[in-house]
């Protein structure tokens, strides 16, 4: 059996932006902090004006919290002075200047709230207000889950806890069996019964290595094999660009254990009935058979049931229509396998005297018949919501996302810096040196920290957080491309850039979180 994730590579580009003229801004929309977001399809562009300071910035477009989706279109802010606008004067006092006049009815550009980014007159207190530390994302981290074994073909594989669990029940199964079988290896048996389950498990291995061979033969990204209490899992990132090809990659690992079973015949055959390797080979072929009836259940999450989403997929030309009838027929499959199990173990279908199904027989066979079909049921509802996932993941873009940022010096009093984006409508500050070139992020958890009396006093530069290249977010990543740059650089606050290299503003983690759980909510 094998998972299906998403990744993408980012796009960092550090190229040097042109130098543009004095008086360039850089401009970020945002949704209201204090409301949840629009979906990404709905949230506004970056737009509005910001100081002088920034002498190495794009031109966003207006707010759009109807239409984000649609090409930006030109700002409001300030032109250079040789298209034909002057830029701001500076103050005689030797003041920064202020902002440019907001749009000709005196308000700030639109929020998707439809309030002021700040939600009062007061800039500094309404912004430290507002910039609550919220969640992170989910973030990437190294691959894990129990005991590393090896990096086959380049992909770690894991033993969980549990699988010390089921090793346990197995050898305490299978050597009861051996009792019956061979009474005179004493206690000795339970040595073999454990060889059995290493060798059962590494079978287990084999299926799954199948999968990983055939999705980094299509380019596809494993993140690890994890071996657990009932099998293993192949977590692959991303999804078969084509059914043809998720087929193949169901198929491989039920075909594998399949040959593992006719392997374990041959040996039967090969060795004398009634000793200890012979009763080891038919225990192995039987149980690789087993596996491979199992997988190929037409249902999800088993092997089967993505071979029945292929074939939808084929039919009906759209992926989410195969999850949807593979999910459905795994939970039909799911409540079979709860009320079918122990009526076929006690008929004495499965091989076994129905006069000897009584006691602990019964309760053990209904536990096992209850794991399978919680997990059978589980697996079916996570592949639809992963297939959701997907199927919005594209609403979810850096551009529309941004957050509008006021460029500010290192040596800003805070208290100032806050004026400057509370007139500019800006909820991200960003500073830059002499040049206009971005240093670092001033964190909203920072100024949350700083009491207002005190800000006056405090520099922007000790609040903020320096960017790495890592931290450089392409305006134009999104869906699966966006989250995988945000889980290979955690942090909480992204600077977002042109292609030019020219800075466009500032993407908070909150929210994308916040987009990322709404798409994961809202219906297909």
């Amino acid at each position: 059996m094998d998972e299906s994730g998403g990744s993408g590579q980012p796009r960092p580009d550090d190229t040097e932006p042109p130098q543009p003229h004095a008086g360039r801004t850089t401009q970020a929309a945002d949704p209201d902090p204090t409301t949840t977001p629009e979906p990404a399809s709905k949230t506004s562009e970056p737009a509005s004006t910001a100081p002088e300071s920034a002498s190495k910035t794009s031109e966003p477009a207006s707010t759009a919290p109807e239409s984000a989706s649609k090409t930006p279109e030109p700002s409001d802010a300030p032109r250079d002075p040789a298209a034909g606008t002057p830029a701001p004067e500076a103050d005689p006092e030797g003041r920064a200047p202020a902002p440019a006049d907001p749009p000709k009815d005196g308000t700030p550009p639109e929020h998707p709230g439809g309030t002021h980014p700040f939600g009062d007159a007061h800039g500094e207190r309404s912004l430290a207000h507002s910039a609550t530390p919220r969640k992170r994302p989910p973030q990437r981290r190294e691959p894990g889950g129990g005991l590393l074994m090896g990096r086959p073909f380049g992909v770690p594989v894991y033993v969980a806890p549990s699988w010390f669990l089921v090793a346990a029940l197995i050898t305490w199964v299978f050597g009861g069996q051996l009792d019956r079988v061979l009474p005179e290896l004493g206690a000795a048996r339970y040595l073999v019964s454990l060889f059995f389950a290493v060798a059962f498990y590494a079978s287990v291995l084999v299926h799954e290595l199948a999968h990983t061979v055939a999705a980094l033969r299509f380019k596809l990204p494993v993140r690890r094999i994890q071996l657990q209490f009932f099998g293993g899992v192949s977590e692959i990132e991303k999804e078969a660009e084509t059914p043809g090809r998720e087929f193949v990659l169901a198929f491989v690992g039920p075909l594998l254990s399949l040959v593992l079973g006719g392997v374990f015949y041959l040996g039967v055959q090969a060795v004398e009935p009634g000793t200890v390797p012979g009763v080891l080979l038919a225990g192995l072929m039987i149980s690789n058979l087993i596996v491979a009836a199992f997988n190929l259940l037409p249902g999800l999450p088993l092997d089967g049931g993505r071979m029945l989403r292929a074939v939808v997929w084929k039919i009906t030309g759209r992926p989410m229509s195969g999850t949807i009838a593979a999910a459905w027929v795994g939970r039909a499959l799911a409540v079979s396998v709860l009320i079918g199990l122990p009526l076929l173990t006690q008929s004495g279908a499965l091989g076994s005297n129905a006069e000897d199904n009584v006691g602990m027989d019964t309760v053990m066979d209904a536990l096992l018949a209850a794991i399978l079909a919680a997990i059978i049921w589980t697996g079916a509802g996570n592949s639809l919501r992963m297939a959701r996932l997907r199927e919005h993941l594209p609403e979810l873009r850096a551009r529309n996302l941004t957050r509008r940022a006021v460029p500010v010096e290192t040596d800003t009093p805070l208290s100032e810096a806050l004026r400057r984006a509370n007139e500019a409508g800006a909820r991200a500050l960003v500073v830059v040196d002499a040049d206009g070139e971005p240093l670092s992020l001033v964190r909203e958890a920072a100024i949350v920290g700083v009491p207002e009396h005190r800000r006056p006093w405090v520099a922007v530069s000790g609040l903020a957080q320096d960017i790495t290249d890592d931290m450089r977010v392409s305006a134009e990543l999104a869906g699966e491309d966006l989250l995988d740059a945000l889980r290979a650089a955690p942090a909480t606050e992204y600077l977002v850039v042109e292609e030019t290299g020219e800075i466009y503003g500032v993407l908070s983690a909150a929210d994308v979180e916040r987009a990322f759980v709404k798409a994961m909510a809202r219906p297909s």
